[in-house]
């Protein structure tokens, strides 16, 4: 919220507005909304393959459910989105929820390494832009990215998370909350584990590559919306979608404020905006910014609307059936 605050204190709203009314063809915005629902449905498709490898059976009504409800508990609490959905799912299939919560891991690992192969494949087309948003900062100074404290700080605790985890299941400790640690984890690793034993691998890989060629074009379709935009081309897209995906690595409510700087900055290094950053930040780059992501939260909202009702309604079949 922080850095969602720094940006709007350092934008011009009235030039974003003059350039929302001048720069903007609203009618591009239908197929992004098409497009990133359909994300969700994929991504709901491709947790069924890894729910059904541990013997959780959700119908896909309920999965979808599950995934449109996540992004708006996200919106509010961020990253407890994926806590709720395991939990919604665990309690509605009466299965243990640290299985669940395994297959979820997965997914979301899955998630990373995506990521992760985008990112080198777009240093080979775009290594200079890339490495100018890790190494340097918006104003032109060292010590970017890659030279945050809360970056390595974030990679410490995560290994002495995983060397902690480690030693629980190796652990023959007899003490009942180690026991129980160790149980937990055994769970959540047969969760994790059943993307490589599953018999869907194929379709598992289809749908990673349906969730992030969807995320990539909403963004792409968007770039037609903006007369600035349009003519940015496939690559300058891809820079500006890898950087996005690495501002979403910082914990916050949608996005907001870490997708929307990793934007701008991005925009800078195609002309969009000057080099470094100064303030107030490029009205044009601010516009496309703020634009996108508030339709697409909007979406969020809507569809997290509509999930809670069906979820209401479907409780309430449940509970009319076991009577």
């Amino acid at each position: 919220m922080g850095l969602a605050y720094f940006l709007y204190t350092n934008v011009d709203i009235g030039a974003i507005a003059t350039s929302l009314k001048q720069d903007v063809n609203y009618w591009w915005f239908l197929p992004v909304i098409v497009v990133s629902t359909m994300s969700h449905v994929f991504r709901a498709l491709r947790w069924r393959i890894q729910l059904r490898e541990v013997d959780v059976k959700p119908s896909l009504s309920a999965l979808v459910n599950s995934i449109f409800g996540t992004y708006f508990v996200n919106l509010l609490f961020p990253r407890l989105g994926e806590v709720w959905r395991c939990g919604y799912i665990s309690t509605r299939e009466k299965a243990p929820f640290s299985l669940v919560l395994g297959s979820m891991v997965g997914d979301r690992l899955s998630d990373t390494l995506t990521v992760f192969l985008l990112t080198v494949f777009t240093f080979f087309l775009a290594g200079d832009k890339l490495m100018l948003f890790l190494n340097v900062r918006g104003d032109g100074s060292s010590s970017g990215l890659l030279g945050s404290w809360v970056l390595w700080a974030c990679v410490a605790l995560l290994v002495l998370g995983v060397l902690f985890a480690v030693w629980v299941v190796r652990s023959d400790s007899g003490n009942p909350v180690v026991a129980k640690l160790r149980s937990t984890l055994t769970s959540l690793w047969d969760g994790f584990a059943a993307i490589w034993r599953m018999d869907g691998k194929w379709m598992f890989l289809f749908y990673t590559v349906m969730i992030w060629g969807c995320y990539f074009l909403q963004l792409y379709i968007a770039s037609f919306a903006f007369s600035f935009t349009s003519g940015l081309g496939v690559v300058a897209v891809l820079v500006l979608f890898v950087l996005s995906s690495l501002g979403m690595a910082v914990p916050s409510n949608g996005g907001l404020g870490p997708w929307q700087y990793a934007i701008i900055f991005g925009l800078t290094l195609y002309g969009i905006g000057s080099f470094p950053l100064s303030t107030p930040y490029d009205p044009q780059a601010s516009a496309f910014a703020w634009l996108v992501w508030g339709v697409q939260t909007m979406l969020l909202i809507v569809l997290g609307i509509y999930a809670f009702i069906s979820m209401e309604v479907d409780r309430r079949r449940l509970a009319k059936k076991e009577k």
